[in-house]
């Protein structure tokens, strides 16, 4: 049986993605800070039938974040599908606000590289060698669209992070040609639940499955805003998952 590992698993997208590879019979590693919620979740998915496990990590604590990878390793047998998708929680929002970009510091940019690049690195140097020793999996990165097809100066210290995510999302996938590991970057221009059909959650996460199971393109930029969005009123996310 296959595996896939959500970092950042949240009610919404990351339960959608979780529930979309189940039912194609994988076992799902959930990943995140609440050790209440994730518990929640993964009872969700195992009374629905699929095998599912929660493993508590900060993705800002890299040796928590190796070792609850490494025990869902342990656990299912290796990690053939990781979806890496921070989010910063309204808590962490409040002590570490959006800055705009005539306004950022180095000290408002450091803690969203901890999150997004620093977390990332550390998530795939956990599982891509399994993959490499197997020929083959999958690694998608979530991040908004602001980390490079949008523009939203109002939110300028969370894109350079996740502009550099992207960045090296793409570049991965170039180097990961032909050794039978597949990356992606999804950047989400959507609300998540808001904004018509293409933005609810199922809706995505089934463009998640294809990206695994077609394996073709480097990128993906999901649209689904509502018609009368605002930028400034929504994070760089576009999403609260």
């Amino acid at each position: 049986m296959s595996t896939l590992a959500v970092v950042g698993a949240g009610p919404q997208l990351g339960m959608s993605i979780a529930r979309r590879f189940a039912r194609e019979g994988f076992s799902v590693a959930l990943l995140a800070r609440s050790v209440e919620q994730l518990e929640k979740l993964a009872a969700t998915l195992r009374d629905e039938g699929a095998e599912a496990g929660a493993f508590p990590a900060d993705i800002r604590d890299a040796d928590g974040l190796r070792t609850a990878l490494a025990a869902a390793e342990e656990r299912f047998g290796g990690v053939d599908v990781l979806e890496f998708s921070p989010a910063p929680s309204l808590a962490d929002l409040r002590k570490q606000p959006l800055v705009d970009a005539s306004e950022v510091t180095v000290e408002s940019v450091l803690p969203e590289f901890d999150l997004y690049v620093r977390g990332g690195i550390t998530a795939v140097r956990q599982v891509l060698p399994g993959m490499l020793s197997r020929g083959t999996g999958t690694i998608i990165f979530t991040t908004g669209a602001g980390s490079g097809p949008m523009i939203a100066p109002h939110v300028a210290n969370v894109q350079i992070a996740t502009g550099g995510l992207r960045n090296w999302a793409l570049n991965l996938h170039a180097s990961l040609a032909g050794r039978g590991v597949y990356v992606a970057h999804v950047a989400l221009a959507a609300m998540i639940g808001q904004g018509g059909p293409d933005a609810e959650p199922d809706a995505i996460a089934n463009a998640y499955w294809t990206l695994h199971t077609e394996r073709a393109e480097p990128e993906l930029v999901y649209h689904a805003m509502p018609e009368n969005w605002q930028m400034g009123a929504v994070a760089d996310k576009f999403v609260v998952d």
